[in-house]
């Protein structure tokens, strides 16, 4: 994680005091760098990644970030539907929700992803 004094590591732990996964809704925990765009669904109390889906994987790019957000979204979706998961808790994880996290989240919600 980076230094004490980000202005997002501040808001990510102010966020993941409050939100917590379990097995019956798990947590839908997003990650931008520069280039990519991560998503996972964790179960935080047997420590366990359900579901997972990156950018690395998407094939399409000509819509640039943000059409590659949406196919991660859809990803995720698709992911979490085949291991019967249809109600997540939305982590941010300290990002804005704006741009590719909330494309990410609503290409999410569309495919059926309840939260």
């Amino acid at each position: 994680m980076a230094q004490a004094n980000d202005p997002r590591a501040k808001k990510k732990k102010r966020i993941r005091g409050r939100i917590s996964g379990t097995s019956e809704r798990p947590r839908l925990t997003v990650f931008r760098s520069a280039k990519q765009i991560y998503a996972q669904v964790v179960d935080d109390f047997t420590g366990v990644t359900l579901a997972s889906a990156s950018s690395l994987k998407v094939k399409e790019r000509s819509e640039g970030k943000l059409g590659v957000a949406k196919a991660v979204g859809l990803q995720i979706a698709n992911a979490c539907k085949d291991k019967n998961i249809e109600k997540v808790v939305f982590d941010r994880n300290g990002f804005l929700f704006h741009g590719r996290i909330k494309a990410l989240a609503d290409s999410a919600r569309e495919a059926g992803l309840n939260f």
